[in-house]
């Protein structure tokens, strides 16, 4: 277990820093994480200087921040009641939503997965679907397989293939065992999918590809997905509705309570502009 500290120095300038590698080994339990946790802060005579902890969302994690919110609650006092003591890593959240709503075309990517590691396998295989792309004058060359793992590469594979949509059909019919060529309704959904997808593809950029913590980013991009959720809660697209619905309730479980968050944010940022700030 790595833990990192965030800390402003005597100058404001915000620093960071590895302040111990831990070796829990299994089972790995709540309990443990949270004893070589606060034994490292003890170490370093921080235990009382905690104002928040961030981690992914691990059930054995939930345990953990539960013991030490209790522990820190009995030796000072929490900054909002500890409602901000516990945050849940905002990129690990949006994948598990969009896991969740890709589920809906679980077996359309499957035959787009299929379809490329069918091509790629092969170098005559990859230079007949070359030749049809050059026949069709298209500027793309290179179909991308996806790390099942990791949403965005799925992405990246459905957005790549979605400019070969009429390149798939042609090569089934030069290629006898191509068993798994995606239909044109496929398409749609994919084309349909991608758009929302998009979003969430820019937003974990955002957020993924700072050096520093991203609270200053955070609930812009968290109200972002809201807003994007909402608008499409009711699309006249079922499996869009579903997709939608899936992503929501994922949505609600853990930032369904950050309205307060929200509204106090907008409060600060409307009194800072009236003052000038």
């Amino acid at each position: 277990m790595v833990l990192t500290a965030h800390f402003i120095d005597h100058n404001w300038r915000l620093q960071k820093r590895v302040i111990n590698f831990v070796c829990l080994p299994p089972p790995r339990r709540g309990v443990e994480i949270a004893d070589g946790i606060f034994k490292c802060l003890k170490e370093w005579g921080i235990e009382n200087k905690v104002f928040t902890i961030s981690v992914d969302n691990a059930s054995s994690n939930d345990v953990a921040i539960r013991i030490l919110k209790d522990t820190f609650s009995r030796t000072k006092r929490l900054l909002y009641g500890g409602k901000l003591f516990h945050v849940r890593c905002c990129a690990h959240i949006l994948n598990l939503m969009v896991q969740d709503g890709i589920s809906e075309i679980e077996e359309i990517i499957e035959d787009i997965h299929k379809s490329v590691k069918f091509i790629n396998q092969s170098e005559a295989r990859l230079k007949s679907f070359s030749d049809i792309v050059q026949q069709l004058q298209l500027p793309e060359r290179k179909l991308i397989l996806d790390c099942k793992t990791r949403w965005n590469s799925t992405f990246e594979m459905l957005s790549v293939a979605m400019k070969f949509k009429d390149v798939f059909p042609m090569f089934k019919d030069r290629e006898i065992l191509y068993h798994c060529c995606p239909c044109p309704e496929d398409w749609e959904k994919v084309e349909k999918i991608c758009e929302i997808l998009e979003v969430f593809n820019a937003i974990t950029k955002i957020i993924s590809g700072s050096d520093y913590p991203t609270s200053n980013l955070f609930l812009n991009e968290v109200y972002r997905v809201k807003m994007l959720l909402d608008k499409r809660a009711n699309d006249e697209n079922d499996f869009i509705r579903a997709m939608i619905g899936k992503m929501k309730a994922k949505f609600d479980k853990y930032w369904g309570e950050m309205q307060f968050a929200h509204v106090r944010g907008r409060r600060l940022g409307s009194k800072m502009q009236n003052e000038g700030c």
